[in-house]
């Protein structure tokens, strides 16, 4: 029993997709299958109303079984049209002929009970036709074998109703389960379809969403390729700018320990002669060790992995290194350096960058201070910091002057004794300074000396006293 109805549901399936293909638009597909199943329940009825024709005790005219064998014919027309993928003549078929049958059997003057039919098919048609014009033409085939048919006044020869009643009423069930079924198909396809496009319409929503976040992503990886760009541009033109630079200056103090060291080979040199050449080989030497010690500190910086780990600093103790680290260099150029501290006083900064700023500071204050000059550098402490000050009486500079030397380009002069440099070593001041969260200011006259002014933030009983 149960494999003769699963070889029933095989055949109805069979049935109802006959014209469906792979690739077939989903919506027409569907309405494909339902018109299929349509006409599949109008052949069961058709072959029901045989039986019962055949059942029957009475008399039936030819007429009725006309109206009983066409549903079978039509119907088989249309599927066979389904099936050879005709499916415009399959509907002109159904919406044509099923009309016009029922209008005849009407004109024969016979009511056989299925006036209903014609608004089935006119229901059918808006759903199941695709274009306005041939709804309105269904419409009106349809509406015109309705009045034509039932309207219209005339007398019937034949009436199912007083021959076999309960035929007659079984072709109005039929009929208004037709346009019951018909429509409640119809609700459901569109259910159905509503379903689809709210489904899609989220799916296309979602895939929009993640085409504006990967769009977003894109352009905000081209934003950070660009800056990275941009960047590695300007580190490069730096890059060629100080190599440029340091090539020059070095040239100098290497030629001149040469030149010493060939005379010296070549030739017999006096002790005098010697000691006229040392201090101008130290001064030189003093350039090339503070421009080594320079880049290598630039060097870690730009590779961007150096963390700034600040403590607790005594800058007496740090004045007091950095005087005795560059004592030879303002000896040789008969430079007096003074300490203006005379307590202790404390800051919170990185050691090694503080050491290079004060280095730094100290060494363009000899190098721009004339043979028998002073040198101050000192600390006080203020409520909102500390402030170290190296105050020199050389050359001092011009508006112009001051405004370069922590400007993009790398700006140097040569100091009161020749000395050369490459702009360097106050621009890692300055940018130590601000990882520090300190900062740095000049105050300088030409002919009258110049004051460099650091300000760092101060430890006080346990807390830090942020710098402004």
């Amino acid at each position: 029993m149960q494999t003769c109805g699963q070889a029933l549901l095989k055949h109805w399936t069979v049935l109802c997709t006959m014209g469906v293909y792979s690739g077939m638009e989903e919506y027409e597909r569907r309405k494909l299958i339902i018109f299929n199943q349509l006409n599949c329940i109008s052949m069961l009825c058709g072959l029901l109303l045989i039986f019962a024709g055949l059942a029957s005790t009475e008399h039936l005219p030819p007429l009725t079984w006309y109206v009983a064998i066409s549903p079978m014919l039509i119907c088989t027309l249309v599927l066979l049209l389904n099936r050879k993928y005709r499916y415009r003549n399959a509907r002109l078929a159904y919406f044509g002929l099923y009309p016009m049958v029922t209008c005849i059997v009407y004109l024969g003057r016979a009511d056989v009970g299925i006036s209903l039919f014609f608004l089935l098919y006119i229901v059918m048609a808006v759903f199941f036709l695709h274009h306005m014009t041939s709804m309105i033409v269904s419409f009106c085939w349809s509406s015109s074998c309705f009045v034509i048919a039932v309207v219209v006044p005339r007398e019937y020869e034949f009436r199912l109703a007083d021959i076999s009643y309960w035929i007659f009423a079984v072709n109005h069930m039929l009929a208004l389960g037709f346009i019951f079924y018909a429509l409640f198909l119809i609700k459901q396809e569109h259910m159905r379809y509503q379903y689809t496009l709210v489904v899609k319409s989220r799916e296309l929503h979602q895939r929009n969403t993640d085409i504006a976040k990967k769009k977003k992503e894109i352009a905000e990886k081209a934003a950070l390729l660009e800056l990275q760009t941009q960047e590695l541009t300007e580190l490069n033109q730096v890059k060629n700018k100080l190599f440029s630079v340091i090539a020059h200056d070095l040239k100098t103090p290497m030629y001149a320990l040469r030149n010493l060291f060939l005379n010296m080979q070549r030739s017999k040199m006096s002790a005098r002669e010697l000691k006229e050449l040392l201090p101008g080989i130290s001064n030189e030497m003093n350039y090339v060790t503070s421009l080594m010690e320079n880049l290598l500190v630039w060097s870690r910086s730009q590779m961007k992995h150096e963390s700034v780990q600040p403590e607790v600093l005594d800058l007496q103790t740090m004045i007091t290194e950095t005087m005795s680290l560059l004592g030879l260099q303002a000896d040789n150029k008969k430079i007096w350096l003074e300490a203006t501290l005379d307590q202790p006083v404390y800051c919170y900064a990185d050691r090694e960058m503080l050491r290079l700023v004060l280095r730094n500071l100290l060494s363009n204050a000899i190098k721009f201070t004339p043979a028998h000059g002073t040198v101050w550098i000192g600390a006080t402490e203020h409520s909102d910091g500390v402030e170290i000050s190296v105050q020199d009486t050389g050359i001092g500079m011009t508006p112009d002057t001051i405004s370069q030397l922590f400007g993009e380009i790398y700006f140097s002069t040569r100091g009161t004794h020749s000395e050369t440099g490459t702009g360097l070593g106050l621009k890692l001041c300055k940018e130590f300074l601000e990882k520090n969260g300190g900062s740095i200011r000049v105050n300088s006259n030409p002919g009258q000396g110049s004051t460099f002014s650091v300000i760092l933030p101060r430890y006080e009983f346990g807390r830090i006293a942020t710098a402004s």
